[in-house]
Formats: C-alpha cells, sequence, structure tokens
C-alpha cells in the first residue's frame, strides 16, 4: 500500500476522531449555558421591584375657629412678705426661743439678749428724772413767791424774769429727763426681739452667746410670709414685641382688663390647686437680663409652696381667633420648613410647607399654609411619598384636638409587616429557582457524560 493512500485513511481517521470529540464535548456546553441562562432568569426576575401595597393612613379635615391657647414660663416663686429679724442694740445674745423652719406667729418671741445693761440705764435715766422734776419743784416755788414781790415792786424787774427763766428751764430739763426714760425703756424692749408677722422662719444666723451690733452682725434670721405667695416670671423682648403683633394683626386676643387666669406646675408634674392672677407687671426692661418682669399672686392658705421654688406658670385666658391647628405627629421636617401632607379629591398626596407657631401640648398652631376645608395625613405620614398609594383608614379619623395615638403606630407595624413579607417571598422565590436550575443542569451533564 502506498505511502499516500496510507496518509489519506490516518487523515480521514483523525478528523473522524475529532467529530466525536466534539458531539461528546456539546452536551457539557449546553450543559454550561442551561445553567448561565438560569442564573440571569433568577437575577431578572429578583431584580424587579414589587409593587409597594397602599400605605394606609389617617386624615384630618383643617378647620379654623376660636382657640383659647395658653403661654407657659419658667417661674420662680417669692414670699409676699420677706422680713428681716434684726438686733436693735448692742449685747450678747441670750437664747433662741423659736424652732428653726418652722412656722411662726406674729408677735412670737424668737430671740433674747441680755436685759441686764439695759434695765440699769433705764433705772438712771429715771433717777435723772426725778431730779429734774424736783428742781422743777423748787423754780415753781420760787416762782410763786416772786410774783407778788414784783407786783408790790418789792423786787426788781430782773429777780422776776430770773424767777421765770429757772422755772422754764427746770421744766425743759424734766422733758428731758422723760426722753431718756423713754429710750431707756425702748432699748430694754429691743432685748425681747419678736416676729413681725405670721409666716416661715429660717435658720438663725446668730448663735447664743455672740455679741451682735445692728451696723454687722445684726441679722438673726429671716421670716416669709408664706399666704399669699408671689410667682414671678419674665418675658423677653421678642416675645413681648411679637405679642403686641400679633394682636395688631387680630391674630391673638387678650382678656378683658388683662384677666389671665395662672395655674402653676409643680417640679413633678402635678398641678398646684389653687389658681392665680397677674397683678404686676414692671414696665421697666432690665438691661441684665434683656426681660420683662411679670407677677402673678397666688393663695397658698396651707404653706405647700415655699420660698424660692421653680415652678411652669401657665397663663391663660388668651384666644386665636381663626385659628389653625394640625397634631405634632403630622408634622415633618424638611430642608428648608416644616411640611404636610395634603391629600386631595382622588387621595393622592402632595407636599405642603407651612408655617409653624406656638406648640400646644400635642398640637400646633398654623400662621400660614393650610386652609379650611383641606385635609391632611395625620398618622403614616413618615411613609408618604409623591408617587405613594394612600389607604385612608375609615371611621379613624382624629379630632384637631384629640387624636388617637395608636393610630400610627398600628399602621406602621402593618406596613412594615407587608412589606417583610413581600421581601421574605421574593427573596424564597428567587433562591429556590436559581438551586432548581443549577441541578437540572449538573443533572444533564452527568446524564450526557
Amino acid at each position: 500500500m502506498s505511502v499516500s493512500v496510507l496518509g489519506g485513511m490516518m487523515r480521514s481517521s483523525n478528523v473522524q476522531r475529532r467529530r466525536r470529540d466534539s458531539w461528546a464535548a456539546r452536551p457539557r456546553q449546553w450543559a454550561w449555558f442551561v445553567v448561565v441562562g438560569a442564573l440571569l432568569a433568577g437575577c431578572s426576575k429578583s431584580g424587579a421591584p414589587p409593587t409597594p401595597p397602599p400605605v394606609e393612613v389617617t386624615v384630618l379635615s383643617i378647620e379654623q375657629r376660636d382657640t383659647p391657647t395658653e403661654f407657659v414660663f419658667t417661674a420662680q416663686t417669692q414670699s409676699s412678705s420677706a422680713v428681716e429679724i434684726r438686733a436693735r442694740v448692742d449685747g450678747f445674745l441670750d437664747k433662741r426661743m423659736y424652732t428653726e423652719g418652722q412656722i411662726v406667729r406674729q408677735g412670737q418671741t424668737l430671740f433674747l439678749m441680755d436685759p441686764k445693761p439695759f434695765e440699769a440705764a433705764l433705772q438712771t435715766a429715771r433717777g435723772a428724772l426725778a431730779q429734774q422734776q424736783a428742781r422743777l419743784e423748787v423754780a415753781k416755788s420760787n416762782l410763786a413767791r416772786v410774783e407778788p414781790l414784783a407786783a408790790q415792786n418789792a423786787l426788781s424787774k430782773k429777780d422776776l424774769d430770773d424767777a421765770l427763766g429757772s422755772e422754764h428751764e427746770a421744766r425743759a430739763a424734766v422733758i428731758a429727763a422723760q426722753g431718756q426714760v423713754q429710750s431707756a425703756q425702748l432699748n430694754l424692749g429691743y432685748t425681747t426681739i419678736k416676729s413681725p408677722l405670721a409666716g416661715l422662719s429660717s435658720y438663725a444666723r446668730q448663735q447664743e452667746g455672740s455679741y451682735v451690733t445692728p451696723a454687722q452682725s445684726g441679722l438673726l434670721t429671716y421670716v416669709y410670709q408664706m399666704d399669699p405667695m408671689w410667682v414671678d416670671f419674665s418675658i423677653s423682648e421678642n416675645e413681648m414685641l411679637r405679642f403686641r403683633d400679633q394682636v395688631a394683626k387680630g391674630q391673638l386676643r387678650f382678656p378683658p382688663r388683662d384677666g389671665f387666669d395662672v395655674t402653676l406646675q409643680l417640679a413633678d408634674g402635678s398641678t398646684f390647686p389653687a389658681h392665680g392672677r397677674i397683678d404686676f407687671a414692671n414696665p421697666v426692661f432690665s438691661t441684665e437680663t434683656g426681660t420683662f418682669l411679670v407677677r402673678a399672686v397666688v393663695a397658698n392658705g396651707n404653706g405647700t409652696l415655699k420660698p424660692g421654688q421653680f415652678v411652669r406658670a401657665r397663663v391663660a385666658g388668651a384666644i386665636r381667633p381663626n385659628a389653625v391647628m394640625v397634631p405634632r405627629r403630622a408634622l415633618q421636617q424638611g430642608a428648608k420648613s416644616h411640611f404636610v401632607w395634603t391629600v386631595d379629591a382622588q387621595n393622592k398626596p402632595h407636599q405642603r410647607y407651612v408655617e409653624v407657631g406656638e406648640w400646644q401640648g400635642d398640637d400646633c398652631f398654623i400662621t400660614e399654609g393650610l386652609r379650611a376645608g383641606e385635609r391632611i395625613v395625620v398618622d403614616g405620614a413618615m411613609r408618604v411619598s409623591p408617587v405613594a398609594t394612600l389607604k385612608i383608614a375609615s371611621g379613624r379619623e382624629p379630632g384637631p384636638l384629640a387624636q388617637s395615638a395608636g393610630t400610627g403606630a398600628d399602621a406602621t407595624e402593618g406596613a412594615h409587616a407587608t412589606t417583610d413579607a413581600t421581601t421574605n417571598a421574593t427573596s424564597n422565590a428567587t433562591t429556590n429557582a436559581t438551586a432548581n436550575a443549577s441541578t437540572n443542569a449538573e443533572a444533564n451533564v452527568k446524564h450526557n457524560d
């Protein structure tokens, strides 16, 4: 057999072997195509976002009405009469006669000073008075003898004048001596120090045995009148100007004769039972604090309030005519300012920027941006977007001043649960599809091999 024939047979054999190898390799290639296709199909299914569920919300219809408003200030109580108890004479402090921190009566003895030096001074003054009275009697007798003789020209006119002068001088000396006696009696009385009013006593500034003087160490203690109690608070210049501007524009109306009602909130959150009234407003602007001082008077018969307490003064009585109020949870904070979500006739949300005023509890006054008859989202506002589909909860529309606090939480939890379920279902479906495609592809490869 020739070389050319052998070469042709070998080439033909190689061609057939390559064909068999290529056909044997095709099932594996098809298997890989199937795996890649399944993965691409799984990715395309998982990449498509599911249709978001409707956002369940509650809405509020805006109403304009005359709304009572109150202003809250940080205040401090003050005794309506705080009296300094001082020593009025020099001497040693013998004894303290009251219990520190207790209520004392008017006229109750608080301190006793050593009276002995003042008793001796009184005795001396009385002795001087007796001497002057004796001299006055002598002068009177002498004058009585001189006057008849002078009338008969038995004595000169000068003798009569001297007798009259001596009598007048003795009478004046008696008056001066009487004054010394009264002064000594007063000083002796000052050794018994009494309270000029009924009130709460403070601690003693001087202890028993101390030497006190009216000038330096004369302050002994304080007594604070407890009923009525003053409540002082301050209004800043900006607040005062804003109130005047709102009154001028008709946005705020004060009660007649400024008859504000003042209630006090104590540190533990409780409300003091007695109401008060404003009785003084300082017209002078304080350059130190930049505020105007306002004072209210509150009855404190049981002594609950103590001087120096910090309280919150709620001043009621003003009215905002045709005011618009919205709940706090309906307001959202944007990049520019506060905004709300309004709802049109087709129940589609629209973002609306508003201008807010004072807060009152859980509600806020809206000065600009909303009109009567419009609807706003209250509960669920955090999950609303311009393209969101709203589901307005039936029978759950809150009132303007008393809304259900649990509505927003329930709707939010329901929406979160729906979103989580949808996400989990989509994730599970994608994972199962990918896993099934991979398993089928591997099975086909093994079968072809």
